[in-house]
């Protein structure tokens, strides 16, 4: 009996599978020109535009940390403030990179000795320097929106790689280092942009 069913089934497969091949060539000789003439753009809705995102590419040399959800929340109310700046979405990456760079998104205190000075914060921002108070450049919010301030009044920062924009605001020791942070930056941006 089980050799009967499995013959029979078989059977079926082969005429399908035969019925597909010959209909195959058939297909294959349609007028596609049709098909080829109008590409269809798939788009994401809820995911922003990696060309928006990574407008001049990836780096060589990225770098990559996992985040805990400390740092996961900061990258958050990064983008939360970007948005409420009315920036886009590359300007959270340019802010995410920078904050990679200058504490791993670890809103850090005054650190004694280990400080750069009296930087502090996600931005490593100086209250010496005029960016707020320790309590304001301390709050994730605030020293977001003191950071795409400067950010905005850096002439072209958009058509600029993430390292120079970010440099022009930061004017750090290490000018090249933000580089290393854009697949990061660019990857939390997208993960959390509609969250």
């Amino acid at each position: 009996m089980n050799t009967i069913i499995r013959r029979s089934v078989l059977g079926v497969a082969g005429v399908a599978f035969a019925g597909g091949v010959f209909a195959g060539p058939v297909a294959g000789h349609a007028d596609v020109t049709a098909v080829r003439a109008a590409p269809v753009a798939v788009v994401q809705a809820d995911k922003p535009d990696v060309g928006k995102l990574l407008p001049h590419g990836i780096p060589g040399g990225q770098s990559r940390i996992e985040l805990n959800d400390e740092q996961t929340a900061n990258a958050k109310a990064i983008v939360a403030a970007t948005k409420k700046a009315g920036m886009d979405e590359r300007a959270a990456v340019v802010a995410i990179g920078t904050a990679l760079q200058e504490s791993k998104l670890e809103n850090l205190g005054h650190l004694g000795d280990r400080n750069d000075h009296d930087s502090q914060g996600l931005f490593q921002q100086r209250p010496s320097s005029g960016w707020g108070t320790v309590d304001q450049i301390t709050d994730p919010e605030y020293a977001t929106l003191a950071f795409l301030k400067g950010l905005k009044q850096v002439d072209g920062w958009q058509d600029m790689p993430l390292t120079e924009a970010a440099q022009t605001v930061q004017v750090s020791a290490y000018p090249d280092h933000y580089a290393q942070w854009e697949q990061q930056a660019a990857d939390l941006v997208a993960a959390h942009w509609t969250s």
